[in-house]
């Protein structure tokens, strides 16, 4: 999954990108509030952190403008400025959820885990297609009961054809929503890593799930009718 950071602290951002990417998150930061819209705009993205005191243009108007636009992607308010007014200012603005600095990395993460519970394609922590299972609280993956050891990159990209069954995803989706924005390398990097997750969710006897559509994209075939 997809998450913008906006943050102007450089120690804070960096923080919070590497935590974010280490956790198997494709992770773009911008550091003020112009550059936050322009990526919040042109981007997608499945959850924002966004702090409320940024240079060029504050957190609450971007919100604002984001909302004002029919953006509704999922956002994570946060602020120094632990009042209640400054709360109800973010949430009353659009915001899903705040944290207040200083906080503990852990925390951040449990709250952006459940923002990403929220969206209409996922029901609770889990994501199911066939007999393989993901648990989203837990980062775990099993297939008819036996579980799967994935790298964040696998994870990330299996989340993403789990969330979208049936449906064929181009390369350049799969490369926006599981890589970052900076991405220049070779799409074939995608083809590799369909590789290994085909070699690590599919045993002898079992249906191949991950189907290749040539010239398009991959989809997950949801169940023995799509074969």
């Amino acid at each position: 999954m997809r998450v913008l950071v906006v943050e102007d602290e450089p120690g804070i951002a960096n923080f919070m990108r590497d935590g974010l990417a280490e956790a198997g998150y494709a992770v773009d930061v911008a550091v003020d509030g112009e550059q936050g819209l322009h990526h919040a705009s042109g981007g997608p993205y499945d959850a924002i952190i966004l702090d409320i005191l940024l240079p060029k243009r504050d957190g609450l108007s971007l919100l604002k403008q984001l909302r004002t636009d029919g953006n509704r992607v999922p956002v994570l308010l946060l602020t120094a400025k632990d009042t209640i007014d400054d709360r109800i200012a973010g949430l009353d603005g659009g915001a899903d959820d705040y944290l207040v600095k200083p906080f503990a990395f852990s925390e951040l993460l449990a709250r952006v885990r459940a923002l990403l519970r929220r969206p209409p394609l996922q029901v609770g922590t889990e994501l199911r297609v066939a007999d393989m299972t993901m648990d989203l609280a837990q980062r775990k993956v099993s297939r008819a009961g036996k579980t799967i050891a994935l790298s964040p990159r696998e994870f990330s990209l299996l989340e993403y054809l789990m969330r979208n069954p049936r449906h064929v995803l181009t390369r350049t989706q799969i490369v926006e929503r599981v890589w970052n924005s900076d991405f220049f390398g070779d799409l074939n990097v995608i083809e590799v890593y369909v590789g290994y997750l085909r070699r690590k969710i599919n045993k002898p006897g079992q249906t191949a799930l991950i189907q290749t559509v040539r010239g398009v994209g991959y989809r997950l075939l949801g169940d023995a009718s799509d074969v």
